[in-house]
């Protein structure tokens, strides 16, 4: 877990071993120590595989349609499975619950002013709603939004309003075997041509922190700072998907030397003023299992997107959610940023990421921050990209283990073209870690079922979709095996 790991510099950024990144006392033993205590617990399910393998061919092989109740460890997805904290839970008991202009959606916007810096707030049940009422608003056929790497949600809204999600994520990014440090950086010269040649018909431009659909892979302050600066000069209006902003914000205080003595905070803080409004799924970096927001720096869209809300979300100082939740997420927005949590976050991620490749399981490297992604391709290079390796590998995790995971591949982003199957650029499997909800001894007992499947991985076959829905297939789509 703490074996040096050394990045070759790109201008000022360094990845230098973790024992000099990380001072707290959990990365200078061996042991992972979890910066909490437990206070409430809840039983694990433990089945064989003979009891999940009817379970699997009932659910059309789409782990998204199991019980929770008949998984062991689900790391589905880190989106609203957080435990929230003692403090979370006592706010929620002081919620005021009134229709309009609450207490706690006062509560809550001011801490969303004073981390974003931006005036105008405007609460959301989830990310996907905040990104809907913007796609909504602002998107119209024909238009392109480009960023980083669009997750399957956001690129789904974009093309419902008519428009075009452009990824200009650079080249390392798309290789899972590169260490460069911020493998979520935007190319700059791409995008610089790209606003050239197309800023008429840009409504915004965005990126994505951390890059999930890229492996959880973090983007530069230096890397954000000439994004910024290339939307100015082509005046097209940043707008940031922070659902993971603090664990990108460590990233940074890590990985690039002129930001190790500046406090996560700060240097969030920063990013966030450099865009001109941001949105966030807080089921993610606000420590929440429900929530999000639109937060931005003028008003010359909160007009038409406070009357879409007010259509199908509910009250300006609401949106959709209990006034609990508002609690929640205030409070949420400040633990968050506890740099002893932080490290924890990413010594997990780092820990399963080596424990993976050490047993013959590769991952993307070098590990991100709230998960592992198995590179499905070359582990299971015997199975095609139209026979979704990544798919068999999600069945094979919940057969032989419990696990609950998730496919970022072909069966998520492939594409029927001309009656031709176009492959996604990557074939992962995403291992997300619930925060706070897991320990050591879990991770390591995973591991030693994942030792056991990697002797017999030439065992396993591709799938076959039988059942293609229009819009995020890998929600509600089916399968067989082949």
């Amino acid at each position: 877990m703490h074996r040096a790991t050394i990045v070759v510099a790109s201008n000022s950024i360094v990845l230098t071993p973790p024992t000099e990144q990380l001072k707290l006392v959990m990365d200078q033993h061996r042991t992972i120590i979890e910066p909490f205590k437990i206070k409430s617990v809840e039983p694990l399910t433990i089945m064989s595989r003979a009891e999940r393998a009817p379970l699997l061919h009932k659910a059309g092989y789409n782990l998204f349609a199991l019980s929770a109740e008949h998984v062991t460890f689900d790391f589905l997805t880190d989106s609203g499975t957080t435990a929230m904290s003692a403090n979370q839970w006592a706010a929620m008991m002081v919620a005021d619950e009134s229709y309009a202009g609450s207490r706690s959606f006062a509560k809550f916007e001011r801490v969303v002013r004073a981390l974003t810096g931006h005036q105008f707030v405007i609460p959301t049940h989830q990310g996907r709603a905040a990104e809907r009422l913007l796609c909504e608003a602002l998107v119209k056929p024909g238009m392109k939004v480009p960023s980083n790497n669009h997750f399957d949600t956001t690129r789904a809204n974009i093309e419902f309003a008519g428009g075009e999600a452009v990824d200009l994520v650079i080249a390392e990014g798309r290789d899972p075997t590169s260490q460069h440090p911020f493998k979520g950086n935007i190319d700059l010269a791409g995008l610089d041509a790209f606003l050239a040649a197309n800023r008429e018909v840009v409504p915004f431009g965005m990126m994505t922190l951390t890059n999930n659909t890229g492996g959880g892979q973090p983007a530069s302050l230096e890397n954000i700072r000439a994004v910024a600066a290339l939307y100015k000069k082509h005046r097209v209006a940043f707008i940031i998907d922070a659902c993971r902003f603090a664990e990108n914000a460590y990233f940074i205080k890590l990985r690039e030397d002129s930001q190790r003595d500046r406090s996560v905070r700060e240097i969030a803080q920063e990013v966030f003023s450099l865009a001109d409004g941001c949105y966030m799924s807080a089921k993610k970096d606000a420590l929440v299992n429900i929530g999000g927001f639109i937060a931005l720096h003028n008003k010359e869209w909160i007009e038409s997107l406070r009357a879409l809300l007010i259509l199908t979300e509910g009250f300006p100082t609401y949106g959709g959610l209990a006034a609990r939740d508002l609690e929640a997420m205030a409070v949420g927005l400040e633990e968050v940023l506890d740099e002893q949590y932080l490290s924890y976050r990413l010594a997990v991620s780092r820990y399963m990421a080596e424990g993976c490749n050490r047993i013959g399981i590769p991952t993307v490297q070098p590990a991100g921050g709230h998960a592992v992604y198995i590179d499905a391709k070359r582990f299971l290079p015997h199975i095609p990209p139209h026979e979704f390796p990544g798919q068999s590998l999600v069945c094979e995790l919940y057969l032989a283990e419990g696990i609950r995971s998730c496919e970022i591949g072909s069966a998520m982003f492939g594409k029927f073209a001309a009656g031709s199957f176009v492959p996604a650029q990557m074939e992962l499997v995403r291992l997300a870690f619930p925060r706070r909800v897991y320990t050591q001894s879990h991770f390591d007992y995973i591991l030693e079922g994942l030792a056991e499947l990697v002797a017999r991985k030439g065992s396993l076959r591709g799938m076959r979709l039988t059942y293609d829905p229009p819009l995020l297939r890998h929600f509600t789509a089916t399968f067989e095996p082949l």
